[in-house]
This record gives structure tokens, C-alpha cells and sequence, in this order.
């Protein structure tokens, strides 16, 4: 029977999400990849234990996460009923739905008949009475705005979620959304969205700031560009990589000219006394705007290691300006 470690809230850090009372802690779990079907169940409970006991609180998830689609929210569902039951209240679960989920018209984007179907699916499959945050995890170009606020809305106000988010909206949406939930009385708590040292297009679409002026705080996802910023490929592609699979990472976008980038951060890093993938890290977290940046991880060993961005020296001008020059090159 599991027990969590009783000094698990001595290392992590945690940041308030935006004007919201909630926080979260600097690290966060994403249950996207190896946590599917085909995985190891033992496996993926030491990863759920480790992070626990590391004071990461907050497990986030999505309805189709697998594969196949909804096997990661049953095989944490499996882990809360096994033993982190007794821990409920000390955890941030959260699922999306906007992506495709099951076949024909109602399995997909933002409807209400969508979103309503999704989180009791959700529920189902994870064994939770509610979850912390549900999010819209795209725009929904052709659903009126105001439909897919007023289900985000709604699905609060039935208990079934204490918070609202969105994923991958960009500046313009964000507004246009939170002024919609704010008026529904649901506050939009916080906008999921991909950044990395190698994708800087949130900074380009200035989303940091808009969610700070709309009192949302930002998670980031993908901060190690799938692995790239890590040792992972500095030798070559091995062959239970991502990008050996063609996995969310094409192998022909590992270029000889990407390497040399990256073994010049990686370079960096070590004088900073960090990991490459710490370093990665510690840059995603070092703007205010920024709340929480997921990790995924392949093994409980690998979420130990990403622990040291939290420990991170603060990055001087001058290395800010290294990384600027060795990523412009």
C-alpha cells in the first residue's frame, strides 16, 4: 500500500494561477504519452507515486490521451482507486476534450453536446466524482464562442469541474472567451499552450500577456520540444524515440544544424551546473506569466531529474543573451 513520502511539500515551489486562488506547483505530470494501453502498468503507478512525492499535485490529462483514446484516464483512474484515493483533496486533476474522441459529428471540437458528453466520459473513466480543471483543448472555428462557454460554464456550476481552461487559444480567442465566462461567472483560470526555447510563438503572439491582463495563468506543454532538449538525440536518433517513430516528432526535423544548437545549450547548461533539459525548463519558468510547466516522462527516474529546474540558479543577462545568439545561429 502506497504512503506519500511526509516531506513531499519541502522542495517543490508553487505559483498562484493567474488571480485565482489556486496553485500550482512549478512542475506538473502530463499524462500524454506513456500512459496507454500498451504501457506498463506498474510503471505508470511508480511515475504517479514519484511525482507525488516530489510535491507534484497537479496530473493533467486529456479524453483521448492513449492510445487508445480514454486508456490514460482509465489507467489513472486504476492508480486513484489502488491509492492515491486517501489523497484527493492534496491533488489538481485535470482533462480536455476538443480533439476527436469516438466517430460522427458529436466526438469532436467544442459543441455542447460535445463538452457535456466528454466530462461525464471523463468522470467515468478516471472514477472521480469532479475534476479540478476541465478545458476546451482547441478553438472551435464554426461553434459559436459563446455555446462553448456557456458548457464550460455549466459544467462547473453542476460540480463536475471547480475550474475552467483552454488550450492552444490564441490572444485574440483568449480575450473573447474569458470576457464570455467572466460574465458567466466562471473565471477562465488558465490557457494550456505549447513553449519551448525551439517554439517561441506564444512570445510572437504575445499569450503571456493577455492572459495576465484577463487574470489567467499559463501552463506550458511540450518545454522540451519532445525531447530534443535533452541528450536524447545528440548522438543520433535511437530507436524507441519519438522521432524514430514519427511520433509527434518527425525524424527528418533532426538536422545536423539543430544538434549543433543544441549541444551548444547543452554546453551552457553545464556551466550552469543543470542538465540540458533543467536548463530548458528553468527558461520556460523563468516569466512570471508562466505557472506551471508540464513534463512528460517515460520513467519515475526522469521526473526526478527534471525536478532541478525549481533549483536553478536565476539566468543572468548574459546567458539569456548566449541562449538568444546560439538559437538565432
Amino acid at each position: 500500500m502506497y504512503t506519500a513520502d511526509g516531506k513531499r511539500y519541502e522542495e517543490m515551489r508553487y505559483r498562484r494561477c493567474g488571480k485565482s486562488g489556486l496553485l500550482l506547483p512549478e512542475i506538473s505530470l502530463g499524462l500524454w504519452h506513456n500512459f496507454g494501453s500498451a504501457d506498463s502498468f506498474d510503471n505508470m503507478q511508480g511515475m504517479v507515486h514519484t511525482a507525488f512525492d516530489l510535491g507534484i499535485t497537479h496530473f493533467d490529462l486529456a479524453n483521448n490521451y492513449g492510445p487508445v483514446y480514454g486508456a490514460a484516464e482509465e489507467n489513472f483512474g486504476r492508480i486513484m482507486e489502488r491509492d492515491m484515493r486517501p489523497y484527493r483533496d492534496e491533488m489538481i486533476i485535470s482533462t480536455k476534450a476538443g480533439y476527436d474522441m469516438w466517430p460522427g459529428p458529436y466526438g469532436n471540437f467544442g459543441s455542447r453536446k460535445y463538452l457535456t458528453a466528454s466530462i461525464d466520459q471523463s468522470l467515468s473513466r478516471m472514477k472521480l466524482g469532479y475534476v479540478d480543471i476541465f478545458y476546451h483543448h482547441r478553438p472551435d472555428y464554426e461553434t459559436p464562442l459563446e455555446e462553448t462557454a456557456e458548457a464550460l460554464s455549466d459544467i462547473v456550476r453542476s460540480g463536475k469541474a471547480l475550474y475552467v481552461g483552454i488550450s492552444n487559444y490564441d490572444s485574440e480567442r483568449t480575450r473573447r472567451i474569458a470576457e464570455i465566462l467572466r460574465e458567466n461567472r466562471t473565471p477562465l483560470l488558465i490557457n494550456q499552450v505549447r513553449y519551448s526555447m525551439l517554439d517561441r510563438h506564444i512570445e510572437r503572439e504575445r499569450i503571456p500577456e493577455t492572459c495576465r491582463d484577463v487574470g489567467a495563468g499559463v501552463i506550458c506543454f511540450s518545454p522540451l520540444a519532445q525531447g530534443v532538449l535533452s541528450d536524447r538525440y545528440l548522438d543520433g536518433i535511437p530507436s524507441d524515440s519519438r522521432a524514430a517513430k514519427n511520433r509527434f516528432l518527425r525524424g527528418d526535423s533532426i538536422t545536423p544544424e539543430l544538434i549543433s544548437k543544441v549541444k551548444a545549450l547543452g554546453e551552457l547548461a553545464g556551466a550552469r551546473g543543470q542538465t540540458l533539459a533543467a536548463m530548458a525548463l528553468s527558461w520556460v519558468l523563468r516569466r512570471e506569466e508562466i505557472t506551471s510547466v508540464l513534463i512528460g516522462a517515460s520513467r519515475p527516474e526522469q521526473i526526478r531529474a527534471n525536478l532541478a529546474a525549481t533549483k536553478g540558479a536565476p539566468f543572468s543577462e548574459e546567458e539569456l543573451s548566449k541562449i538568444e545568439e546560439i538559437l538565432k545561429k
